[in-house]
């Protein structure tokens, strides 16, 4: 892991190896995954959840029971164990798909959008989805090089008729990133992309540790929290925007107005997020500039 030492640094050290002298152009090879403390792993949701068990049965059951409760819930009219897999990881099942975005900028936003953990540090996990992809099993590679891309798509992973076909496809773990379909305007705004490894046990920290050449960790220090998440908000990165509606309003609206002091950890036994009775009312929220302002 490499340790931010300010916002310049912070964003040099996400945009290190963007150019591709292939294309003459800026163009990032790396997803990036932003988490709020910088001790969390990648392991999948589904992983979790299982916590030891039959993870291949569970995996089953989160699936179709999903897909027959969710079945007046649109697929777009496609009806494949992809496009519903990648729509229960979109609704918050239990999966072993992770999250990604192309975006540094928002990995950094979901690296310091907890307010809760702001004494801990964060931390962007980058890995090189490029260069992963020559990892792949033949068929894998054989389809991107036909589509010209270097992620797969779901109806490219629709050739596998089961979930099963495609853990068929290699001994050995790998990983491929996969751009899901526009399910809505929350996975366009956030750029998003997921990640996939064969077999529902699979994890990503193990396979990165072997491929320490593919992947990095960059740390968000603690005391860097609040200045990267002000920048971040007048960069229109935040909740308002990657979380189009109005929940996604009054979540960025409710943390806008919090003042700093409220998440300083407290040693009397009273939540960080309660106001402190020894300040005065001039430190309440709304006194400054906010969002609204003109």
């Amino acid at each position: 892991m490499t340790r931010a030492t300010s916002w310049t640094d912070l964003i040099h050290l996400l945009y290190l190896d963007s150019w591709s002298s292939e294309l003459g152009r800026y163009r990032s090879p790396f997803a990036f995954r932003g988490l709020s403390c910088s001790r969390l792993d990648l392991s999948t949701s589904l992983f979790r959840l299982a916590a030891g068990g039959d993870i291949r049965t569970l995996e089953r059951a989160l699936l179709r029971n999903f897909r027959k409760y969710a079945h007046d819930q649109s697929t777009r009219g496609i009806d494949t164990a992809w496009h519903w897999l990648a729509m229960a990881q979109h609704h918050g099942l239990p999966t072993r798909l992770i999250d990604w975005t192309y975006s540094p900028l928002v990995a950094l936003h979901f690296a310091t959008n907890c307010l809760d953990e702001f004494d801990r540090d964060g931390v962007v996990w980058c890995v090189n989805f490029v260069a992963a992809n020559h990892l792949l099993p033949d068929t894998l590679t054989e389809m991107l090089e036909e589509e010209q891309s270097q992620t797969l798509t779901l109806d490219m992973l629709a050739r596998f008729d089961t979930i099963e076909e495609f853990d068929d496809l290699a001994e050995e773990p790998f990983v491929v990133f996969v751009e899901p379909p526009s399910l809505d305007v929350r996975m366009l705004n956030q750029f998003a992309l997921f990640s996939l490894m064969p077999g529902p046990d699979a994890q990503l920290q193990p396979w990165i540790a072997e491929h320490r050449d593919l992947a990095h960790a960059v740390v968000v220090p603690a005391e860097l929290k609040w200045e990267i998440r002000d920048k971040l908000d007048q960069a229109n990165i935040n909740e308002r925007t990657l979380f189009p509606g109005l929940d996604g309003l009054s979540r960025w609206l409710a943390r806008y107005y919090l003042p700093r002091y409220a998440t300083t950890r407290r040693g009397d036994g009273r939540r960080r997020s309660d106001p402190d009775p020894a300040l005065s009312p001039a430190g309440a929220p709304g006194r400054g500039a906010g969002p609204a302002s003109g």
